[in-house]
């Protein structure tokens, strides 16, 4: 409640306004006092993160930070938002995704999940992971498709299981004109996750059929995930859509259709991630540029993207995948508040294998709550007006835009996928990423920072194997931090016990305790059980405490200046002792005995994958 003054003003008038200098000058005192000595746009910047896409989030941003003029929900350039009122009528679309060979498991999973709050259905049709096209029926048996929309996830099986879903209308007696859903025809994007020649005839056909016949289907997906899941960034992932946007407008217009049919056509596929602002952006951000070009097409009025996110697979996790509901949770919060029409929640439990009835309620709930307990559906663009969302929406715009004329100036989409620009440029990007991921600079909680060797493992009935295809690969920010983890799970199984670090604290307490916390998490993250007692040695004691810790290699943890007293005698007490290596936690120095120093940002990854090596762990 805001208390007024007798004469009416609000309190804040009563206070000045600051400047950003004034600002600033706090905050080079704040950093001055953690031993950062810096002073005017240089303070700004040690408080900066950098994003990607040569994108920085500042500390603050004021008024002055604004972009261009957004427009109104649902009208062009749709930054706000494709329909006028939002999400605010029933909100987005619950969309569960479905891959189960079994047509009997795959029609209980349907309708469990229509009984509970889905309002959409993804299916995967063919293939080692799909359900067979002629067990399509059945999968679908009980479902009310003038209901519940069906999106088709076929891939090289397009045909003939639009053939079959739409019979099953027909025989149900779904009227052409109630069909809903997407076909999801994506050649282009068959083609990055496969690395086969694209194919557009039975794409276009379906267009101009859905065209014709079903004015509330669409016919093509332009699928961004291949991408995303092969390690792009946000401005990549959007370049490369709006790119095969492009063309596929080209192909339907090239057959008959008008812009204004081929835009109807589309849907767009974006991935969202724990970074809730950033997919805030993207989604905005996407509605912008292909405004942009559907204005240059003369389809201004049908510039409105249809989006459909999909939260990330590559920040999914195998260990603590308990963590994956929260970070599952932000990535469905920055998807309703960027506007999407439709969201589909990964299961928890997606990266081992195929989903339970317990995590897919989870999935399916967790819009529920979004949107039911905490009304994130009751406010059009509910970002809009924040300047620093703002910013970011042109910013990450600007980036995509950029590399989506590289594309065009390649030849367009296909001739990139063809001649491999696309995989060199999403692996160099994979490559710097994942050298951050090695140094925790990106930490990935109950993986890099924090796990738990005590954790008991989740299982789950292992999903269909897909061939390996020639496409684009698929990576996961776990993945160096697995190899070292199931390296240590292969000698408990072997020995009995997890690799072992003794960790070597000097002094007391107060002292040592920061950087033995440091180093015990980080040899965690590589699996290696840390052995602390006693709780500090000195020369006279380590030698006798090693050994009866029954560890092969040892950590020095104290402070700087104890380092300097006691570092090169203990160090050599532990070599005597049978110490294969010996590290310190702490900036590299000169002290005899050391052979390795771990500090924040060093590269863990090496570190550790060293350590097992040198012990003989496989």
């Amino acid at each position: 409640m805001t208390v007024l003054p007798a004469d009416g003003l609000s309190l804040a008038a009563d206070f000045p306004d600051p400047s950003h200098d004034q600002w600033q000058s706090l905050v080079e005192g704040v950093l001055r006092k953690s031993g950062k000595d810096v002073t005017g746009t240089a303070a700004e910047e040690a408080l900066s993160t950098e994003l990607g896409d040569g994108l920085t989030a500042r500390p603050l941003y004021t008024s002055d930070d604004t972009s261009a003029d957004p427009g109104f929900p649902g009208f062009a350039p749709f930054v706000r938002g494709g329909r006028a009122t939002g999400n605010t009528v029933a909100g987005w679309d619950v969309r569960q995704h479905h891959a189960l060979p079994d047509p009997v498991r795959l029609n209980e999973a349907l309708l469990g999940d229509l009984e509970n709050g889905v309002t959409s259905l993804w299916l995967a049709v063919g293939g080692p992971g799909g359900v067979p096209v002629s067990g399509l029926a059945r999968s679908l048996d009980g479902v009310y498709l003038d209901l519940a929309p069906v999106v088709l996830d076929a891939g090289d099986a397009l045909d003939p299981a639009v053939r079959a879903l739409l019979a099953l209308h027909e025989t149900r007696g779904v009227a052409k004109e109630a069909v809903r859903g997407s076909l999801g025809a994506d050649p282009l994007g068959w083609t990055a996750r496969t690395g086969t020649e694209p194919d557009l005839t039975a794409a276009l056909h379906w267009a101009q059929v859905c065209r014709h016949e079903y004015p509330g289907l669409r016919a093509l997906t332009v699928d961004a995930l291949p991408y995303h899941e092969a390690g792009g960034s946000a401005a990549e992932e959007l370049g490369l859509s709006l790119a095969t946007g492009v063309a596929y407008l080209r192909a339907l217009t090239a057959v008959g259709l008008s812009a204004e049919e081929a835009c109807r056509q589309l849907e767009f596929r974006y991935a969202t991630t724990a970074d809730q602002f950033l997919t805030i952006a993207k989604l905005r951000a996407a509605r912008l540029l292909w405004a942009r070009v559907a204005e240059v097409c003369g389809a201004r009025a049908a510039g409105a993207q249809h989006q459909h996110a999909v939260t990330s697979s590559v920040m999914m996790t195998r260990r603590d995948p308990w963590v994956n509901m929260l970070r599952t949770t932000l990535a469905c919060l920055g998807a309703g508040v960027g506007g999407a029409d439709s969201v589909t929640v990964l299961p928890f439990d997606h990266a081992l294998g195929l989903p339970d009835a317990f995590a897919r309620r989870i999935a399916r709930n967790t819009s529920t709550i979004l949107m039911e307990e905490s009304h994130l559906a009751r406010v059009i663009d509910p970002a809009g007006g924040s300047w620093y969302v703002e910013r970011l929406t042109d910013e990450l715009a600007t980036a995509a835009w950029s590399f989506f004329q590289e594309v065009e100036r390649a030849g367009g989409q296909a001739a990139a996928l063809r001649s491999g620009m696309v995989g060199e440029r999403i692996a160099a990007t994979w490559a710097a990423r994942s050298r951050d991921l090695a140094r925790r600079k990106e930490p990935v909680t109950g993986v890099s920072e924090f796990p738990n060797l005590d954790e008991r493992s989740v299982e789950r009935e292992p999903a269909p194997a897909v061939p390996s295809a020639g496409g684009l690969p698929k990576v996961r920010r776990d993945e160096a931090f697995e190899t070292l983890r199931a390296r240590s799970d292969r000698h408990l199984a072997a020995t009995g016990s997890r690799p072992k670090v003794f960790l070597a604290a000097l002094g007391p307490a107060a002292v040592h305790t920061a950087r033995a916390s440091f180093a015990a998490n980080l040899f965690r993250a590589g699996g290696f059980e840390p052995v602390h007692e006693p709780a500090s040695v000195d020369a006279s004691t380590a030698a006798g405490a090693f050994t009866a810790g029954g560890a092969a290699i040892a950590c020095l943890c104290s402070s700087d200046a104890l380092y300097a007293q006691q570092a090169d005698a203990v160090a050599g007490e532990l070599r005597s002792a049978g110490a294969e290596r010996v590290f310190l936690a702490g900036r590299p120095g000169e002290y005899s005995g050391v052979d390795t120093y771990v500090f924040a940002g060093c590269d863990v990854v090496a570190v550790l994958s060293s350590a097992l090596d040198r012990m003989g762990v496989a």
